[in-house]
């Protein structure tokens, strides 16, 4: 007799909770299913949304006590030869599992799915019982137990490093401590007698690209039969075999493509996703199937010699393109992942891509990501950096754990292998720098990996043995890096080699923005800037909204939003440094933190992208920011906030990013007429002008710089610097260098003066970057007697001008439904800044904010 065909059942209903440690406690319906307790608490009002005010502080409780999840569902016909089998995609974290009261599973990884056989113990009606113990209370018991570990963190408390479960959950510099539990992810009832287990595949792209050989592999459970391999695009099919599986668990057949539609990162091409699917026949029967969408792409990360600086470089190479690769780092988009929509990840990656960001980082503290989440990098063209789930510590490595740390670490690759969109595997996010500040022993020469587990810094096993291995074994064509930072084992500051995290400017030194340049490294894969988010962001979390006496940027719960230490003054020191302010009324105190960490980011961009110069020379390949997004309602630094309202940074670096722009820096040269005088020095200040051009074609253009007396909006200049200019491709190009064109005023007035240029082609401008005097705090900025802000007929556009120099005018709405595709720019006499807008009518009322207006 035939195998019967495979069936999955959603066991997703009629789920119920309650806290398990508690006598009178009453079973609840869940909120949701997948869920998990804090979800399920704010439903039945039991707890309050720890978003608002400092609720956080009243449900740590939650975090300390134990919960029980049940539901009944009905049996189904497990055929003779097959059985029943119940598959847990997600536990959060220490769990225990009965069905009809036998104990079948006991968890401690909230990362590695579970199978489980159940064919002997279902009946018509069955219970499914899972108990959670407190995730933070177990893993302190685990540190007790562990007492010869050097235990050390940054954030968070040594309790989160003894568990695997998402970091995150123990508070961040960004992110409330929630420690939750529950069934996070779907659970099935599968009855089969063969399945198709697993779908994995690997291409080969030849090197001009023009074909493509294809290693389709089937993991079969059970009696073997016949696998059909199919490959189609856009619906049609572009090649079948069929293979017999011939009880070796194990299928593989090869397809051959010439001329293969190629996967590219957007802007650069387009990201056609073929759909490689295995069914197990049985004659004319489809028994058990798989589908994953897939794209063919030559990705590379190249870390060769450079031209005339030591070290080597840190690029992205797919299909044979260089990547400049600006982009940002991503933590989970909510403190409470069940409730994430695929929707919401859409918008989210959408947003990314809107803002000129080639790649996503996703950050070793928080999960790996939902299928949604790769599927829109995927569909859209982000390239992705996917971190390990580990940061910020030194982990332990006794036998048990790394025995789960390496099925985790197998299933989440296999889960993931399929993405195009996954350029790199990294292990670990920060763990060597906190090995170096922490003196713990790491020899790089030694490569004996046993000894590693002798040492006071066991986690390098983790990180150069076990996920090595996996990745060497199961993802070969992607590359593996064993940290990040991290650069062929020496110091992570080492600007030379690997990538760095570049915290000088916000910690460390706490350097000046304005010296981004000095501060680069061949892949610059986090920096930042705090900004305060969008003042509706503040209102949502305030008890009270408006009405909140709370409602002003140095109060505790304004405070309480933001888990940085330090960062009254951090805010304080880069604000009072750089511009005037005040922190009345707050929506200009906001407005402010908003303008400084958009200048900070566009600095960074513009000059380490001013170092992209070329094949030999990509002394700098990429910039991603700290960070993207948030997981609740906060200060912190990202550019763009919990309910996705951007922050201005995000469309200075979309400007950055685009496919042309301009840069202008102003440097100071002096020259003392004596070697020991103080007094008889010659200062000038050149502007030095370039051109980034990341298409992929030589643009011929002229360069016109003109320029403003701030104070009177005097033209000083108006010149053409370069014409004819040849801008080659996917590089950026030094235009010239001249004397701040100070006008009549003459020397010493170079504060007076605001510098732009424009990059024409054919007659149109492509770009324009504008320059002014820095820091800000010291320009006498002027408020325009007439800053003219027009709606079009239709909505389409805002138009803003004014007769002198404005810095950052800011478009504000208070409808959320109306986004504006630039924002937070700067006027100069003459020109017209047309901003697109979507959402609008005729009625909508639009109104503005720039520096100097208070």
């Amino acid at each position: 007799m035939a195998p019967a065909a495979a069936i999955v059942v959603p066991v997703d209903k009629n789920w119920e909770f309650k806290q398990l440690d508690k006598e009178d406690a009453e079973f609840l319906p869940v909120s949701q299913f997948p869920t998990n307790v804090h979800l399920d608490l704010i439903h039945h009002k039991i707890i309050p949304d720890p978003f608002i005010g400092k609720n956080e502080l009243d449900v740590q409780w939650v975090g300390e006590a134990q919960w029980v999840y049940k539901t009944t569902f009905k049996g189904q016909p497990v055929p003779e030869g097959a059985k029943a089998v119940l598959a847990f995609d997600g536990l959060d974290t220490f769990a225990t599992v009965k069905v009809n009261g036998t104990t079948i599973l006991e968890t401690d990884n909230m990362f590695t799915p579970e199978r489980v056989e159940v064919t002997g113990l279902l009946k018509e009606e069955n219970e499914l019982v899972i108990s959670f113990d407190s995730a933070y209370l177990r893993g302190w018991k685990l540190v007790e137990k562990y007492p010869e570990h050097k235990w050390g963190v940054w954030n968070g408390d040594n309790s989160r490093l003894a568990v695997r479960k998402a970091q995150y959950h123990w508070g961040w510099d960004w992110g409330p401590a929630l420690l939750t539990c529950g069934p996070w992810r779907p659970i099935n009832l599968e009855i089969y007698e063969t399945r198709l287990a697993d779908l994995s595949f690997d291409s080969t792209i030849s090197e001009n690209l023009k074909s493509a050989g294809i290693k389709a592999t089937a993991e079969v459970e059970g009696p073997g039969g016949k696998v059909k391999f199919e490959l189609s695009l856009d619906g049609e099919q572009v090649g079948s075999q069929t293979a017999d599986a011939n009880g070796s668990g194990s299928v593989t057949v090869s397809f051959h493509l010439d001329n293969p539609s190629l996967w590219y990162p957007f802007r650069y091409g387009e990201q056609p996703l073929y759909t490689l699917t295995a069914t197990i026949l049985s004659g004319d029967n489809e028994i058990s199937s798989i589908s994953k969408r897939i794209g063919l792409r030559r990705a590379e990360l190249v870390q060769q010699p450079l031209l005339d600086q030591p070290g080597t470089s840190f690029f992205f190479r797919v299909n044979n393109i260089p990547i400049y690769c600006g982009g940002s780092d991503w933590i989970p988009a909510d403190n409470f992942i069940p409730r994430i929509t695929a929707q919401k990840y859409y918008e989210w990656i959408s947003l990314i891509r809107d803002g000129n960001q080639f790649m996503v980082r996703v950050w070793g503290g928080g999960i790996y990501e939902e299928q949604a989440f790769y599927d829109a990098c995927d569909e859209l063209g982000v390239l992705v950096w996917q971190d390990f789930m580990f940061g910020c510590g030194n982990y332990p490595a006794w036998p048990e754990l790394r025995k789960s740390i390496d099925r985790e670490a197998r299933e989440n690759v296999k889960l993931l292998r399929h993405h195009p969109s996954i350029v790199i595997w990294a292990g670990n996010n920060e763990d060597y720098q906190y090995q170096e500040s922490a003196g713990l022993t790491y020899d790089f020469e030694n490569k004996d990996a046993e000894s590693w587990l002798q040492t006071d810094f066991p986690a390098r096993y983790i990180y150069e043995k076990i996920l090595s291995d996996a990745c060497a074994e199961l993802i070969p064509s992607t590359f593996y890096h064993p940290g990040s930072p991290w650069g062929a084992g020496r110091d992570t500051h080492d600007a030379t080699v690997g990538d760095i995290h570049q915290w000088n400017v916000w910690h460390g030194t706490q350097e000046k923005w304005q010296d981004f340049d000095k501060l680069s490294g061949r892949f610059v894969s986090e920096f930042g800037m705090q900004a305060f988010p969008d003042v509706k962001t503040i209102d949502a979390y305030l008890p009270l909204g408006k009405d909140d006496p709370d409602r002003y940027p140095q109060s505790s719960t304004v405070d309480f939003h933001n888990k940085a230490d330090g960062h009254e003054r951090r805010i304080a020191l880069y604000l009072v440094e750089n511009m005037r302010y005040a922190p009345d009324p707050l929506e200009q105190f906001v407005y402010s933190t908003q303008l400084m960490q958009a200048e900070c980011l566009a600095s960074a961009y513009r000059l380490w992208k001013r170092q992209w110069k070329g094949p030999g020379r990509e002394y700098n390949a990429g910039a991603l920011v700290w960070q993207i997004n948030d997981c609740w309602p906060v200060t912190s630094w990202s550019i763009v906030d919990f309910y996705l309202r951007p922050k201005h940074a995000f469309y200075t670096v979309k400007r950055e990013m685009a496919p042309v722009s301009a840069g202008i820096t102003r440097k100071i040269h002096k020259h003392p007429r004596d070697k020991y005088t103080r007094v008889y020095i010659d200062t000038e200040t050149k502007i030095e002008v370039w051109a980034s051009n990341l298409t992929l074609e030589d643009l011929t253009v002229d360069v016109v710089l003109k320029a403003w007396d701030v104070t009177t909006g005097e033209l000083t200049l108006e010149k053409k610097i370069a014409e004819g200019l040849v801008l080659p491709e996917n590089r950026s190009t030094e235009v010239g260098a001249l004397d701040v064109p100070v006008g009549e005023k003459g020397k010493g007035e170079e504060n007076r003066i605001v510098v732009t240029a424009y990059i024409v082609q054919n007659g149109k401008q492509i770009a324009r970057y504008v320059n002014w005097p820095e820091p800000l705090k010291y320009v006498h900025l002027q408020k325009p007697k007439e800053l003219k802000v027009v709606l079009n007929d239709d909505a389409t556009a805002v138009d803003i001008s004014a007769e002198v120099p404005v810095k950052g005018v800011a478009l504000e709405c208070e409808d959320d439904a109306v986004k504006f595709d630039d924002n937070l720019v700067d006027i100069v006499p003459g020109e017209v800044v047309s901003i697109a807008v979507k959402g609008a009518t005729k009625e909508t009322k639009i109104s503005t904010r720039y520096l100097g207006m208070i």
